[in-house]
Formats: structure tokens, sequence, C-alpha cells
């Protein structure tokens, strides 16, 4: 199973937000939240229980410079990858975006299949860095700092780098089951001291940690003989429609 990835979208072109959003859904592989201003993109970003996994933004929003939006996104602490969408060309303006805070700078005319190519290619060398910040269950998971967040009860859990490993494998499996002696391999790496009830003694120490009844667990889940993370979206807060546009309006 392949997550749909979430991405925040903010251009000032109602006819390019239509676009976009018609041709990044298509495949299935993303899901489109679509503001028209800067003003709408900061208010957006920082919702409770709202996650993007990536940003697009043109850099002619009517409200904001992109390099000052950048920057504004950055000192926030958000770290998803940012894609410019622009008409300009100019080295400077290019070095300007990115030294702000963009990940990647297209220039118009660009192609739909390249946007989605480097939207996937940004989000994964994202979930694998240190500054990730990921969803799992209703936690933000850093595996930087070894920790999970769950932000409506203020709740901050620390893990040992064991059970980030773990939980990072569980991740990249997207929904598909990891068996234990896959977890043996990716996690202890073979080691003749470990076998597979290593695995379930750290799953087990993990869900006293992190499962409301870790007797019936709901984020880390047995799974064809191996283990899984639950559902995702059942356990974010309810998402706003997609495609629903900011309070700025549209050209």
């Amino acid at each position: 199973m392949t997550k749909t990835r979430q991405i925040l979208l903010a251009s000032g072109d109602s006819a390019e937000r239509a676009s976009l959003a018609r041709a990044l859904e298509a495949g299935g592989a993303f899901r489109l939240t679509v503001v028209a201003s800067a003003l709408d993109a900061m208010a957006r970003s920082h919702l409770r229980g709202e996650r993007f996994d990536a940003i697009v933004v043109d850099a002619d929003l009517p409200d904001c410079d992109v390099v000052d939006l950048c920057a504004r996104i950055r000192r926030r602490g958000l770290r998803m990858p940012i894609i410019v969408l622009s008409d300009v060309t100019g080295e400077s303006d290019i070095v300007r975006a990115l030294d702000a805070g963009a990940n990647d700078y297209m220039a118009r005319p660009f192609r739909m299949g390249e946007l989605a190519a480097r939207l996937r290619a940004q989000i994964r060398e994202h979930d694998t860095s240190e500054d990730a910040v990921l969803l799992i269950g209703p936690y933000h998971f850093r595996p930087g700092s070894r920790s999970l967040h769950e932000p409506v009860g203020n709740v901050q859990i620390r893990l040992t780098q064991k059970e980030v490993t773990i939980l990072k494998c569980l991740y990249r499996a997207a929904g598909r089951p990891i068996s234990r002696q896959t977890l043996l391999q990716e996690v202890w790496g073979y080691s003749s001291a470990a076998r597979t009830h290593t695995v379930e003694t750290h799953i087990y120490r993990l869900r006293r940690k992190i499962e409301p009844d870790p007797a019936h667990p709901i984020v880390v889940v047995n799974d064809g003989g191996g283990y899984s993370l639950g559902d995702r979206e059942e356990s974010e807060p309810e998402r706003h429609p997609p495609l629903r546009l900011g309070l700025a309006a549209a050209k």
C-alpha cells in the first residue's frame, strides 16, 4: 500500500491551481490542499493536526515575495520540502530562493510528470533525513531527536535508537507487513546474538510506551506474522477537503 502524500499548493492563479491539482491527484499518489495567498499558506501549514509532506509555491503570489515566504516557513521550524514554480529563470532569483529555504526551483514551462517526480524525490529524501517529521498514528515522529510528540495532549515520548530504527523501517514499508526476520536484518544486522524473540521483546517495550492500550495495539500492529503501522488516515484528525481555497481572492 502506497501512502497518499499530502501537498500544500499556494498559487494566485486559479487556472494553475485547478490544472496542477487535477494532474497531481490523477494517479492517486498526491492529495492537494490549495490556497491563493502566502498568508493562507502560512495559516494552513500551522493548523493543529495539519501535516503536509511538501509545499509547492508559485513565485508570483499576490501578497508576499516567495523568498520571504520560504524564509518565514523555515523560521517557524517547518522542515517539509518546498518546490518553487516561477516564470523567472535568472540565476540570482534561483539562488535567493534556495538560500531562503526552498529545496527545488522549477521554471515554466515545465512538464507535470517532472514536477511529480521531483515531489517524490524530495519527499523520499526528507523521509530518510534526520530533520524529518513523520506522521505515525497520532504522533509526530522525529527520528533525529529520537522522540514522538502527541500534539493533542502535548505528550513527548523518548525512544531508544533501536526503537527509532524499528519505526523508520515500518514507516518506509508504507503499510506493508514487515516480517520479524526482515526487522532482524534491518535493525540488528543479523547479529549472532539476535533472534526473533529480540524483535518481539523490543516491540513489546515500544508498545508499552506508545500504545493507549498495549494489549490491543493500534499504532504498531501484528500483520501476517510480522508487524506494520496502523492506518495513518484513521489516526489523523479530520482534514479539510482537498482543493479548498484560501481566504484571499483568486485571480
